[in-house]
Parts: C-alpha cells; sequence; structure tokens
C-alpha cells in the first residue's frame, strides 16, 4: 500500500516520507478499511514535532488517528456484515503505530462507526479526535440538560463540536470567538448567544446569564480561567481540554468560594465507554442534520508535509483532510 511515515521527529518537510509498505491484515476483533480520506488534527502535528517531549514511541509511525473509508477485511470475531459499509474511525494511530495517512489502516472493531447515509466521507474523516473531546468536555461533570454552557472557542472544531452537542443534550449555549468571521460557525453550531472575546467578556457574559454559567469548555485555559470563575455559578464545573500556557495561575480562592469542579479532558484518555457513547451522539447529531465542521483544505497525500503546515499555520478556518485516493 501506499503510505505517510516518519522515522524521526521534527519539521513536517524533514521527517514526512511517502513509500510502499505491506498491507496490513486485521487481526481478532479488528477491521481493515480501504481508506478515503485522513483527518489531520494539531495533536497530530504535536506528536510529529515531538511538543510534548514524549519522544519516538515507534520506530516508524504513520500519522494520524482519524480517518474514513469502506471496510474490505474483517477479522476473526468480526460479523462479515461489515463488509463494504461506510466508516469513520478514531484512535488508529492512539498507542499504536500505523494510523490513517496510508491506503489501508487496521483498527479495533469498537474504534470503527458506520457513516450515517448521505454524510459525505471527507466529513467522516473530520469527526474522531474533536467530536470525542467535545463530548467528554460537555459531559464530562454530569448533564447538561436546562443548564447554561459556556464555550470559549465556539468556532474551532472541538468547540463547533462542543456548542452543537450541548445544545443537542437540552443546554442554553453561550459561545465566544475572536473574530466577526467566526460567529457565523458557532451560530450555525447551535449556539444561541455568541460573543466576541473583546471587552468585558464577563460583564457581557453575566448579562446573558445573570445566575451564572453552569459549565464551561474550556479551549485556552490559562488566558480564560480568570473570565471562566468570574462567571461561574454555584457548583459550577469547567472541563478544559488545552491551554495556552502550561502552568497558569488559577484563581484557587474564588473557585473554592463557589465550590468549583475542574475536569481536563485529553481525547486519546477519555475512558472506552465514554467514546463509544460520543460516536452515537455525534451520528444522531449529523442523522437530524447537523451538516458537521467546516473543511478548509483537501490535499493530497503526496502532499502531507503541506497539510501539516496549514495545521500550524491556518490559512483560513476549518479542517485539514488528506484524499488517499
Amino acid at each position: 500500500m501506499k503510505a505517510a511515515w516518519y522515522e524521526k521527529q521534527g519539521a513536517a518537510r524533514d521527517v514526512l516520507k511517502l513509500g510502499e509498505m505491506d498491507d496490513p491484515k486485521p487481526g481478532a476483533g479488528e477491521v481493515r478499511i480501504r481508506l478515503a480520506f485522513s483527518g489531520v488534527n494539531p495533536g497530530d502535528v504535536k506528536k510529529r514535532e515531538d511538543a510534548f517531549g514524549v519522544g519516538m514511541p515507534y520506530p516508524r509511525v504513520i500519522p494520524h488517528s482519524d480517518g474514513s473509508g469502506a471496510v474490505d477485511a474483517v477479522g476473526e470475531g468480526v460479523s462479515q456484515e461489515w463488509f463494504g459499509r461506510r466508516v469513520w474511525c478514531y484512535g488508529a494511530q492512539s498507542y499504536r503505530p500505523f494510523g490513517t495517512a496510508a491506503e489501508y489502516t487496521v483498527v479495533p472493531l469498537k474504534q470503527v462507526v458506520q457513516l450515517p447515509e448521505g454524510v459525505p466521507l471527507e466529513q467522516g474523516a473530520c469527526l474522531g479526535i474533536p467530536g470525542i473531546t467535545a463530548h467528554r468536555a460537555v459531559h464530562v461533570a454530569g448533564s447538561v440538560a436546562g443548564s447554561v454552557v459556556l464555550v470559549q472557542g465556539g468556532a474551532g472544531a472541538v468547540g463547533a463540536c462542543a456548542v452543537q452537542l450541548a445544545h443537542q443534550a437540552g443546554a442554553r449555549v453561550i459561545a465566544t470567538c475572536r473574530a466577526e468571521s467566526d460567529i457565523e460557525i458557532a451560530s450555525r453550531a447551535g449556539a444561541d448567544e455568541v460573543l466576541l472575546t473583546s471587552g468585558n467578556l464577563a460583564e457581557r457574559i453575566r448579562v446573558l446569564a445573570p445566575h451564572g454559567v453552569n459549565h464551561v469548555v474550556e479551549v485556552a485555559f490559562g488566558a480564560n480561567i480568570k473570565t471562566d470563575t468570574e462567571v461561574l455559578a454555584q457548583d459550577g464545573s469547567i472541563a478544559t481540554y488545552a491551554t495556552n500556557t502550561p502552568m497558569p495561575e488559577t484563581p484557587v480562592w474564588q473557585l473554592v468560594f463557589v465550590n468549583a469542579r475542574l475536569f481536563f479532558v485529553g481525547s486519546d484518555d477519555v475512558p472506552a465507554e465514554a467514546k463509544i457513547d460520543a460516536t452515537q451522539d455525534i451520528n444522531k447529531a449529523l442523522e437530524a442534520g447537523w451538516q458537521g465542521l467546516d473543511i478548509a483544505e483537501t490535499v493530497p497525500l503526496n502532499q502531507i508535509a503541506l497539510a501539516h503546515e496549514l495545521v500550524e499555520h491556518p490559512a483560513k478556518p476549518g479542517r485539514v483532510i488528506v484524499a488517499i485516493r
């Protein structure tokens, strides 16, 4: 099969290679997917750069955890009914060496989800990491039905998913974004109100939610924790999946006074049952008419370095996907 890989970490154009590898075979409980598209997430770029200082976990890595295509082989114990189904997958390169930047990938069946009819394969490649991260960030503290949920960064991939999933779960959703051009993205995802982050954001949130925000989905913990604390209701919760600085100052006493709960969400390590719940709710949202995430760029596999660079330095909002065929 044709595949892209790296055997050392560094800049995309320095380490990413394109070549031929043996076609993988599914083991017991696994399926092989003939990939159409591969999603590029910031985490994929960070692994390739060694941004977390973990080093090379395997001698050779085919990057990317998310992808879409059709099942073309099944392993022992997997029903033949899966053969030929259009699917999306997640976690292909989570604690595994070979992800979706290739013509084929093999993943456990539990990480494969049938793509709803009418949803394009391009969209399927966008769903895994952003959708699971968003779902966990929305639901980790319990039901949000009837609650006020603040989604900081509601126009990003995780943020837009969080807006939709919180809306679907019965919350009133306030989203924030940095640019006027992002307002439409968050609104289309299902936000009831969208606020720009400029000016006194906390004051404007309190006008919309005078009794406070029950739950916050946070994209930049260090930058926003002061605002989050100022608007949080008693017994409120914050779930953060990213931070602008690794060692932020935290207003501990103010959080103590409102009996706040803090949650830290990493998509790779979300409990398995929560991942399954997430995939079911994501599919329900798509079946109910959610159009999914905007796609900014579709790049051929032989230009995978460009795809990584577009994630590092976005030219426009939206996901970057790699066309395998």
